[in-house]
């Protein structure tokens, strides 16, 4: 194999630079991914800006990888030559903790992330662990799948966490929402998408995919909410949410970062509302979901960057101006 090209963080506020390296070689249990597409999260801007303090650097970032296996290591048993794959946030897990043993791997305390700790896909090639690769199903294209690997685990996730909410209020209608509002509105949710102020385009892009109402953040919703999920990484939000939701409504917090939640009246919580967290990911939802994605079918809207791109795509994202969800592509 030739070289690869890789989009390297040296220090958290810096632009990531182009390097040129050697193809990584696998190790036992690895696979090595070329890499064709892969998502631009906003987890991966808060590597970038310093918000999430413990990466491993320097490194690669990009946790929604979507490419084909070229190389194998030794005991390598899941995955043949050629074959599609989906490289997760999820890089590894202990497998010993109380965690890992109850099914709740996502929470492992010495768990790994793929461009967090692990080079990520922002690149030509992917070293990945192959127990925390996915394959691929449906008729997506490469880039379709790649926002799948995170936007739509997480979110997934985070539907799941809503219970059997009937009446699903999103905040935030970026790459996440616009994945689960399509597996929501499958389910028979009534979906209300609260968008940033003024942004009538993804109103309009929420009531495309289901929506029955649409309006700005700190509009009330026309009926009070069985639940409420942020996508939105604005702690002032969560006591938004709590007035939305009815009482014994939940509001699932799905980010890894969030700025601080401001103080709130007691009353806004008070008749058993709840707030939960979504952490990460287990394989069994990856799994699931993308087993599940084709038979909705769910269809992503991407925007499409060349890898050499990646700061220009983080600063899209960064500002609002991506629709749907930012691919970086290295074909």
């Amino acid at each position: 194999m030739a070289g690869s090209r890789a989009m390297v963080l040296a220090a958290a506020g810096r632009p990531l630079r182009l390097e040129h390296h050697a193809v990584p070689e696998p190790g036992a249990g690895e696979i090595i991914v070329k890499v064709s597409a892969c998502g631009v999260c906003r987890t991966d801007l808060h590597v970038v800006d310093g918000e999430l303090t413990e990466p491993r650097l320097p490194i690669v970032p990009g946790h929604e990888v979507v490419g084909r296996v070229a190389a194998l290591g030794s005991e390598v048993d899941r995955f043949a030559p050629g074959e599609r794959v989906g490289v997760p946030w999820l890089g590894w897990t202990c497998g010993d903790c109380l965690y890992c043993r109850s099914g709740r791997e996502n929470l492992c305390p010495d768990a790994r992330f793929t461009g967090y700790q692990i080079d990520g896909g922002y690149a030509d090639h992917v070293r990945v662990d192959q127990r925390y690769a996915f394959p691929i199903h449906g008729d997506y294209t490469d880039i379709e799948a790649a926002p799948l690997l995170c936007a739509g685990l997480i979110g997934y996730r985070a539907l799941r966490k809503a219970g059997e909410a009937a009446r699903l209020g999103l905040y935030g209608f970026g790459a996440a929402a616009h994945i689960v509002a399509q597996v929501a509105a499958w389910q028979g949710r009534a979906l209300y998408a609260f968008t940033r102020p003024g942004d009538t385009a993804a109103q309009d892009f929420a009531r495309s995919l289901g929506a029955v109402w649409a309006g700005p953040s700190d509009a009330s919703p026309p009926e009070p909410l069985d639940a409420a999920i942020l996508f939105a990484p604005v702690g002032a939000l969560v006591p938004a949410a709590l007035r939305a939701v009815r009482p014994a409504g939940r509001v699932v917090c799905a980010g890894i970062h969030m700025s601080d939640i401001p103080s709130f009246p007691y009353d806004i919580l008070w008749m058993e509302r709840e707030i939960v967290s979504v952490a990460n990911l287990t394989r069994a939802d990856g799994e699931e979901f993308l087993a599940l994605a084709p038979k909705v079918p769910v269809r992503t809207t991407v925007e499409p960057w060349p890898l050499e791109k990646a700061n220009e795509a983080l600063s899209a994202l960064r500002d609002g101006r991506v629709h749907g969800a930012a691919v970086l592509k290295t074909a």
